[in-house]
């Protein structure tokens, strides 16, 4: 089995709340690691028809089956739940008592909100890193392979083709969470929608373009686009503004939370057909930024990233704040570096009065300091992070 990165985490929340959330997309190991850590609870999916319905006509009695506990997968479905918990965590002084995994963002974290904030920590889990998949062994040597393989534990632990999977995934897992939130009656209309997000993935987010390609207003789209973050399936980059002086693009850029995911919605079948694909650079951006994200996740710190760009074109893909400063990357699909594509990073370091430490990533295999003191990286070298 793959080791999560979030494990350590997990398990140091559970020995100091009463109660851990662990939320993400489905299937990306949430169950797997909450056994792991917790093997000794019961484990009890509100996935179960009979168990879901015990669980809401009778929810003390429900409860009261688990005095020392439970992993309740998919509360989300559950969610009555969340006020008779309140109430036995207020009386325990129990850590990890109750393990909640849920794959809805949205209606999770409202629930928990409402009814157990302060009494529950969170733990979010994303589809498997690079970094995670470099220790196992499993990473693969051709950024194209990676892009198209994706990162969920069940294609690269049982070796199934991504085309056929991902293909599944849309249709049993992502209409359904789409559906709990909210019915939506043109669910081919959705998934439309959907697709043509995936031929934006890398871009500056234009809901009003979204809309009309889609064919519907841009009230819809923006609820849409709601639906997607809350299940997972997009992240919005957020854009870097400061007092600079220069007109900033203030924008959101789109993004998938997996590749794989990517690929299959743009009718990718297989690896070799990225080769000369048009978005190629677009998707190797996608892949290294969520590999940041999924970075912080695991180590549970806040989503600090972002992108730069002016109005006249000048654009940094990707920057990190932290205490020291701001750290500064941009990405390129390409194999053999070339001068233009310092320009970006060079540009930002003239304008930015913070500390900048600059890198660039490519889909070479040389690892090279510039002497403008710009660092060079392979797009699979994790150490970066």
């Amino acid at each position: 089995m793959i080791k999560r990165e979030a494990e350590a985490r997990l398990r140091k929340l559970g020995r100091s709340f009463r109660s851990v959330a662990v939320i993400g997309p489905r299937q990306s190991g949430k169950t797997t690691l909450c056994r792991l850590v917790f093997p000794g609870k019961p484990y009890v999916s509100m996935e179960n028809p009979d168990t879901l319905e015990f669980a809401k006509t009778d929810p003390r009695g429900f409860l009261a089956q688990y005095k020392n506990g439970a992993i309740l997968d998919e509360v989300q479905r559950a969610s009555h739940l969340f006020s008779y918990l309140q109430q036995i965590l207020d009386e325990t002084k129990k850590k990890g008592l109750f393990i909640l995994t849920g794959s809805n963002n949205f209606l999770l974290q409202h629930n928990i909100t409402q009814t157990l904030a302060g009494r529950v920590a969170y733990v979010q889990l994303l589809p498997l890193s690079l970094s995670e998949l470099h220790e196992s062994g499993k990473l693969k040597s051709n950024y194209l392979n990676a892009i198209f393989t994706g990162g969920y534990p069940e294609i690269i632990a049982k070796k199934v083709n991504p085309a056929d999977w991902y293909s599944n995934y849309i249709s049993t897992y992502v209409e359904r969470d789409v559906r709990l939130l909210k019915n939506i009656a043109n669910v081919s209309l959705f998934l439309k929608f959907i697709r043509l997000c995936a031929g934006r993935s890398g871009s500056i987010l234009n809901l009003n373009s979204l809309a009309n390609d889609c064919g519907i207003d841009q009230k819809t789209a923006t609820h849409w686009m709601g639906l997607l973050q809350a299940s997972f399936i997009v992240y919005l980059l957020r854009p870097y503004h400061n007092n600079y002086n220069k007109r900033l693009i203030k924008t959101p850029k789109l993004y998938f939370i997996d590749t794989g995911l990517v690929c299959s919605l743009a009718g990718i079948d297989n690896a070799k057909q990225l080769t000369n694909h048009a978005f190629k650079g677009h998707f190797l951006e996608n892949l290294l930024i969520i590999e940041a994200l999924k970075k912080r996740m695991n180590l549970g710190l806040p989503d600090n990233l972002y992108y730069w760009r002016d109005k006249t074109g000048n654009e940094v893909d990707l920057l990190m704040e932290n205490y020291s400063g701001i750290n500064a990357y941009e990405i390129k699909a390409g194999e053999t570096i070339s001068g233009d594509y310092f320009k970006g990073l060079q540009y930002y370091e003239g304008v930015e009065k913070k500390k900048v430490k600059s890198y660039l990533l490519y889909g070479g295999k040389e690892l090279q300091v510039r002497s403008s003191g710009i660092k060079v990286h392979p797009w699979n070298d994790i150490s970066v992070w």
